[in-house]
């Protein structure tokens, strides 16, 4: 057998042997890596679905509707009564003109140093 025919023949088995041997390995490797990522997602997903099984049989508590019933939509029982904290409402506009005419009085001393320190650092 000649030099040339050998080469050839060698390529072709080298070919063959990356067809038959590295490809297949290649994709194996790339399957395994998926295998592991859903692995990895079921796992969470199992953690997710215990941690929403648990707040279900809360939830399914008298206790626990009646403080979500109280803290979301304000609702009380039959006797008793709610009240609402609500802010104080602005003055009226001329009202702000007024007091800005007027002399405002001298602010405490520990006041005026917090305020002129506060000035200096900002």
């Amino acid at each position: 057998m000649s030099s040339k025919a050998r080469i050839v023949v060698a390529s072709v088995v080298f070919v063959g042997f990356l067809f038959g041997a590295v490809f297949p390995t290649r994709t194996y490797v790339a399957q395994r890596r998926e295998i592991n990522a859903a692995t990895e997602r079921l796992a969470l997903f199992s953690e997710q679905n215990g941690r929403l099984d648990a707040e279900i049989s809360r939830l399914q508590s008298d206790a626990e509707i009646e403080r979500l019933a109280r803290a979301r939509y304000n609702l009380v029982k039959p006797g008793e009564e709610a009240f609402a904290v609500v802010p104080v409402p602005s003055p009226p506009v001329a009202a702000l003109s007024e007091a800005a005419g007027a002399a405002a009085p001298a602010p405490h001393p520990l006041v005026a140093w917090v305020r002129g320190t506060l000035e200096r650092v900002f």
